[in-house]
């Protein structure tokens, strides 16, 4: 069998013949599912200001870029090629001021009962929300810059529980069932 046949084969999302596919989860037990992603918008400390005041041009950053990353999320299967379209339980998106920083940070959490993640969901809400940000200051700061958009946690199904660690350590994996950690 030729390499490239073999390798098709391992791969989740596309076919024997090379053809991109969905996964198929039909199998799978629901469980609940929950998702931590973050983003970070750097931005100069006048504009931080203006942010927190109330004085950008273009209205409330703070909120407008909350709901937009409800509606991104609420939309990644539309946005992901091979997502599947996941009825959302849950879907917070925060955005908060952070000076000593120097920008804002955007948390977004998504859940769910299914049979597949909401990782894809949080973290497109959170990039959605930046890019809300990013197009509200765009005008008074040229600077500011999205950076470490990014997983924080995730929990459900039969991975487990995960977490990004709080400083370059290892992320720990809780596996269901067995109590490892790895």
């Amino acid at each position: 069998m030729s390499e490239p046949r073999r390798e098709r084969r391992r791969l989740t999302h596309v076919n024997r013949t090379g053809r991109p596919r969905m996964v198929d989860v039909s199998a799978k037990p629901a469980t609940a599912r929950r998702a931590v992603a973050e983003a970070f918008v750097s931005l100069e400390q006048q504009t931080i200001s203006a942010i927190v005041d109330g004085e950008m041009a273009k209205g409330d950053v703070l909120t407008l870029a909350e709901m937009a990353g409800v509606m991104g999320g609420k939309r990644t299967a539309e946005l992901i090629p091979l997502c599947h379209p996941i009825p959302l339980t849950d879907l917070l998106v925060e955005v908060t001021p952070d000076r000593t920083a120097g920008g804002l940070r955007i948390k977004a959490t998504a859940a769910t009962v299914g049979q597949t993640g909401v990782e894809m969901e949080a973290l497109t809400a959170a990039s959605v929300a930046a890019l809300t940000v990013y197009d509200m200051v765009k005008g008074v700061d040229r600077s500011a810059v999205i950076r470490d958009v990014q997983l924080l946690e995730k929990s459900g199904g039969r991975s487990g529980e995960w977490r990004r660690p709080a400083s370059g350590g290892a992320a720990h994996v809780v596996h269901r069932g067995s109590g490892r950690r790895r």
